[in-house]
């Protein structure tokens, strides 16, 4: 499988965009992308947004970290910075908040930090770092103008159960924290000492976990959903039956056997490794739904009330940066690393193990997901689009706004997994 060394400055997972090195920077991990539009006026009840959302300071580290630290407690790791006033969803408390105007994703204090130093040890080293290539980004479907389209013509269901069905997924992030116990130690040949792998179930699962689906009174990014669809639709009706649909979908005709990609290491451990693999690519994919849900719910011509709706979804944006930085960081540094056979005699090489596993992960969602979004939905959207006047016009302009995309693949079907790296 070829592998490729791509240059300093790329958004979290995928290959630099064709931007000026120094406008994503790897001391602006915990910022939103460059490609996000400015935010104005009140997310919700917090105080107003200026520029981009932040998931933590970029030039700024607690006093607590020491130069070089590596190892971190789980009680910091859960660490939030001390805002001025939270972010409110209505009358739900949600997590983060304001400081100076400007938002702190929560867990962040010492967390974004704290991966830096690891990313800090790995390029010392000389090991890369996992990226993608952007040509395997699939689109939302319906795209924006899609979306758009459906809604200026009275259509609102699809727009209403897309935005619904991803904040329940989202709330299904909390499983994330049942992972495990891990064994780690027993599996992997080298030390684990500071490194982002040996702090998996001590803090960084768990603060993803609490991300996701909320923690105690505070809400997450399901309930941050359910507002920014709320805020932007006006409160629209919901389906009944999304839940329902969405658990059918994903059940796929019943429970078969996974399939194992790397017999030769312990079944445990592909098991992480895979979902490890498998969340990622999903968090990376996100990239094209989160600039799908800005644009859509702060469009003043078709939202409510714009800037707070889709001030949320950027919010949940810069949230989400520290999860992807976090697993490619652990997957780096297993690539790095040599692995156990399961029968404890052998070894083999990390690269191999977690670059197999990528590959089957990558291919799978970004061929079968567009597809199979297009086949749980479009006939429905036809439908609906039929019903109206004028219907047929409507649903031709429909497919003519579809994007086309389609997952690149080269005669050998080979995925190509881009890697960071200084060395």
């Amino acid at each position: 499988m070829p592998i490729d060394q791509t240059p300093e400055g790329a958004p979290a997972g995928l290959e630099p965009a064709p931007t000026p090195a120094d406008s994503w920077t790897d001391a602006r991990i915990s910022a939103a992308p460059p490609s996000a539009p400015p935010l104005s006026g009140p997310p919700l009840s917090g105080p107003p947004l200026s520029g981009q959302p932040l998931s933590g300071h970029p030039d700024w580290t607690p006093p607590e970290i020491r130069p070089g630290q590596l190892e971190f407690t789980r009680d910091e790791l859960l660490t939030s910075h001390p805002v001025e006033e939270p972010l409110m969803a209505g009358d739900v408390l949600c997590h983060g908040g304001f400081i100076g105007g400007r938002y702190y994703s929560p867990r962040t204090l010492v967390r974004i930090p704290a991966i830096h130093a690891w990313k800090g040890r790995l390029a010392a080293e000389g090991h890369p770092l996992v990226y993608f290539p952007r040509e395997y980004l699939p689109p939302q479907y319906p795209n924006y103008e899609q979306a758009k389209l459906l809604l200026l013509s009275g259509v609102s269901e699809p727009v209403v159960r897309t935005l619904t069905t991803i904040a329940i997924v989202e709330g299904f992030g909390a499983r994330i924290r049942e992972v495990g116990p891990l064994r780690l130690e027993s599996d992997v040949v080298e030390d684990l000492g500071g490194t982002c792998l040996a702090h998996l179930e001590g803090g960084l699962f768990e603060a993803h976990a609490r991300d996701e689906a909320g923690w105690r009174r505070e809400g997450g990014h399901k309930q941050m959903w359910e507002a920014a669809r709320d805020l932007g639709l006006d409160h629209p009706d919901v389906p009944g039956d999304v839940l329902m649909q969405l658990m059918m979908n994903m059940g796929g005709g019943g429970r078969r056997a996974a399939t194992r990609n790397v017999p030769e290491i312990s079944k445990p451990l592909e098991s992480l490794i895979t979902l490890m693999a498998n969340v990622m690519v999903i968090e990376i994919f996100a990239a094209e739904m989160f600039a799908w849900g800005r644009r859509l719910l702060g469009d003043p011509e078709i939202s409510a009330r714009p800037a707070e709706a889709g001030g949320m979804v950027a919010c949940i944006e810069a949230d989400e940066s520290p999860h992807v930085e976090y697993l490619r960081t652990a997957l780096s540094e297993l690539r790095a690393r040599d692995l156990r056979t399961e029968d404890g005699k052998g070894r083999i090489r990390g690269s191999e193990v977690v670059d197999r596993i990528l590959t089957a992960q990558l291919r799978g969602i970004a061929s079968d997901r567009p597809r199979q979004q297009r086949e749980q939905s479009q006939d429905e959207i036809h439908r609906m689009l039929m019903a109206r006047p004028n219907g047929e016009a409507l649903r031709r302009r429909f497919e003519d706004l579809d994007s086309g995309w389609r997952f690149p693949e080269n005669q050998e079907i080979e995925i190509q997994l881009r890697v960071y790296g200084n060395a």
